[in-house]
């Protein structure tokens, strides 16, 4: 999946031709800006709990209040890009990103930290969407192409190296260096503002809709309600009913969805749920990044604080992810061009789901290197084979006028899926516990590793069932569309 659909039309005087390779890397670097940092933040957890004495609740809320403004307003900011302009609300998203990296590095308890990421969370979601817009509009159509691909392989690379630079800061750096992890996003901002300030003119809105701000007030309150509920059962209760809290989340919910139903020009339409591909395309995304989310955020958190490896040897169990994805794609894209995209979703959920048993039987084992490491890996080749072809089956499902609003919603609701993963999981995990603050915490309590395994045994199994509903939905719904009759 992509940040956004490429439907943003070539612009000659938004910049000079020689200035093209710095836009790229401008867009490369602001993609992999909003993607480093959900995965930094849970390998760094165990260091910032011991470090501010947060509890489980607070750790969930420090992930959790990123993605919770990210996944409700992104379909809104990248609208924004075209109605107040691009370069406009791209550089408004980055300095408020930017001013809340601060904010999250200076953070001298959990809950200016919990602050500091939804402040961070609202700028991600209009400076992400503008990365691939800002391509589109620098190269022209017999060039955007090859600059695409650069820009996928290179954010790829940018992903998977992230987590592993912040593992050996974390391993070498003392206890508060979880802090540089925040700051070291300013000297980029700094080279992103250059770029946006000397390299682009100023773009003209290419849109005068208005944007569905009641839509998405709806959608961050559902969201956070129905999180605040979650995360209150992890937590033993404590704070308001989360029987009352999920009852306005629902209430909240399906007051969004009349008001999408209404919106004249609405940030989630509909109708595209009318399509059955389009709906078995967003329901495999919804269950297979729910289990993604779930397992790579409670997952270092085993490693670290039940097992005792270092943040270092624990930010390898991302790479594969990012490996395989950028060493695959090409072939992968290739194989969904002769096949359909449903074959290769169904394989690679499928794979995904005996990766995540096979976390679920060998969590006792505590074999990183011998075990985790390798099931990680084919984790990473299944999820190859099912993220583009994802896209690929999303875009097919819909026609030119909108592509844009069927790609938002895709990745809007794999951001979602992560957002309820790690609430939901986080309750899972207090549960099997048998305590809401002990799980993922350092300890030496006898017994504390057992029950650290049996609770990342049951995420794993959960996010080894749904997985394979994935496979299945993938089967069922895309298995039988064939190019011909998808358009690619």
């Amino acid at each position: 999946m992509t940040d956004t659909a490429v439907t943003t039309p070539h612009d000659p005087s938004f910049c000079a031709p020689q200035a093209r390779p710095w836009i790229l890397t401008a867009a490369i670097l602001a993609s992999a800006l909003g993607f480093i940092d959900g995965s930094v933040v849970s390998i760094a957890l165990p260091a910032m709990r011991e470090d501010l004495g947060a509890t489980l609740a607070q750790a969930t809320w420090i992930s959790n209040a990123y993605m919770l403004p990210l996944s409700a307003l992104i379909l809104v900011g990248g609208a924004a890009g075209d109605r107040f302009g691009l370069v406009k609300v791209f550089t408004s998203g980055l300095i408020v990103f930017l001013i809340a990296s601060v904010i999250c590095a200076l953070a001298p308890s959990p809950e200016i930290l919990i602050a500091g990421r939804a402040l961070k969370g609202i700028g991600a979601a209009f400076l992400v969407p503008g990365s691939l817009a800002l391509i589109a509009k620098a190269y022209p159509a017999a060039e955007r192409g090859k600059a695409i691909g650069y820009w996928a392989a290179s954010s790829a690379l940018t992903t998977a190296l992230g987590p592993l630079l912040g593992g050996a800061l974390l391993s070498f750096g003392g206890e508060a260096a979880w802090r540089i992890v925040f700051a070291i996003n300013l000297p980029f901002g700094a080279f992103l503002i250059w770029v946006l300030m000397t390299k682009i003119n100023r773009d003209r809105p290419s849109s005068s809709d208005r944007l569905d701000w009641l839509g998405a007030a709806l959608a961050s309150l559902g969201l956070g309600l129905g999180a605040w509920a979650l995360t209150t059962l992890q937590s033993g209760g404590a704070g308001p009913s989360p029987a009352l809290l999920g009852t306005v989340a629902i209430l909240a919910l399906v007051l969004f969805i009349l008001q999408e139903r209404r919106a004249k020009h609405p940030m989630m339409p509909l109708g595209l749920f009318a399509d059955r591909q389009f709906s078995a395309a967003n329901l495999a995304t919804f269950c297979l990044y729910f289990a993604l989310g779930a397992v790579l955020f409670y997952q270092p958190m085993t490693v670290i604080a039940g097992w005792g490896y270092s943040e270092l040897e624990a930010s390898l169990a991302f790479a594969p992810l990012s490996v395989f994805i950028g060493l695959l794609s090409g072939w992968v894209g290739t194989q969904a061009d002769k096949r359909g995209p449903g074959p290769l979703i169904a394989t690679g959920s499928a794979l995904v789901s005996l990766a995540f048993a096979g976390h679920a039987i060998s969590a006792p084992w505590e074999a990183f290197w011998t075990v985790t490491l390798p099931l990680n890996c084919l984790m990473g080749f299944g999820m190859a084979l099912v993220v583009g072809p994802l896209s690929t089956a999303v875009m097919a499902s819909a026609t030119d006028e909108t592509t844009g609003a069927a790609s938002g919603i895709n990745n809007a609701l794999s951001r979602m899926a992560g957002l309820i993963a790690v609430a939901a999981m986080g309750a899972v995990a207090a549960g099997v516990y048998d305590g809401p603050d002990s799980f993922g915490a350092t300890s030496d309590a006898p017994g504390h590793a057992a029950a650290t395994n049996a609770a990342f045994a049951a995420i794993a199994w959960i996010t080894a069932a749904l997985s394979g509903m994935a496979a299945a939905v993938a089967w069922i719904g895309i298995a039988q569309v064939k190019p011909a009759q998808t358009g690619t």
